[in-house]
């Protein structure tokens, strides 16, 4: 690829993320909306942790329940923001009636899908630290043992797993305009279900537990609540790293080869733009 058109790629690429930044900016209510739900849903969490003391009448570590149930919480809800934003990345196109331009544009698809996870990278970001800000002022967090550098390292290996899984799921939209993002929201469902984001892996039937080691998920709340809970360090941390890197580096090739294929048979069959 010549040095133009690398130049070319990365100005879509940034326009890409500008461009989902102002969608943002234009639906800033309904963010608001959302943002309010997930803060209600993380502080629910931190007091059903904070209620488990009073409900079992033994003397508990209620700092670390609280910490363990708001870490799932908080990491769920950037996760889940990747998965959607990179999954929902045609029902917005069609939303926008901005489809057939985005399709048609001279880029390659790898650009405009890598951009769309880069702003979703950024914004889930931001999205939970605000989150984090607005938690820490009802409950008197104990974070002195956090390791704060192996949870980050954490989540950014984290988010490749994800983004692929997020590009397999926006197949669905692209092939049924009618019920595609619907069942988006049910593979989201499952993922949370298997993951161990309120609870142990440990809990779950035998059966489950074998399919919760196939979801990302599962390594990424482990290491996590490790790192900030246990102040464990990365290379104490290498069992929940080395399956997060072999998942990532398979389902975001992955994602990208499936998303190319299906956005070929979407325009064979004239199914792109249509609504219903």
């Amino acid at each position: 690829m010549s040095t133009q058109s690398i130049v070319r790629e990365m100005r879509a690429s940034w326009a890409f993320i500008v461009r989902n930044f102002n969608l943002i900016k234009r639906y800033w209510k309904w963010e608001v909306v959302f943002f309010a739900y997930t803060i209600a849903n993380s502080i629910t969490m931190g007091f059903i942790g904070k209620g488990v003391e009073a409900f079992s009448g033994a003397v508990l570590d209620t700092n670390y329940l609280i910490l363990y149930m708001l870490l799932g919480s908080i990491l769920w809800g950037y996760l889940s923001i990747l998965f959607e934003i990179v999954a929902e990345t045609v029902a917005w196109e069609r939303w926008e009636e901005t489809i057939e331009y985005t399709f048609m544009a001279p880029i390659k698809r790898a650009t405009h899908l890598l951009s769309v996870c880069g702003f979703a990278i950024l914004y889930g970001i931001l999205r939970a630290g605000l989150i984090l800000l607005v938690v820490s002022i009802f409950f008197d967090l104990d974070l002195s043992k956090a390791n704060f550098a192996s949870a980050t390292a954490i989540l950014a290996i984290a988010s490749f797993s994800f983004i692929g899984l997020g590009m397999v799921a926006a197949i669905l939209p692209l092939i049924s305009p009618e019920k595609g993002v619907q069942v988006v929201h049910i593979f989201q469902a499952l993922l949370l279900m298997f993951s161990g984001v309120y609870y142990e892996i440990t809990v779950l039937p035998l059966w489950m537990q074998k399919v919760a080691r196939l979801s990302p998920a599962t390594y990424a709340l482990k290491g996590m609540r490790s790192a900030i809970l246990d102040g464990k360090g990365f290379n104490e941390l290498w069992s929940e790293v080395w399956p997060l890197l072999i998942l990532g580096f398979f389902l975001l090739p992955i994602g990208i080869y499936f998303f190319q294929i299906m956005e070929h048979w979407a325009k064979k069959k004239g199914v792109l733009k249509r609504s219903g």
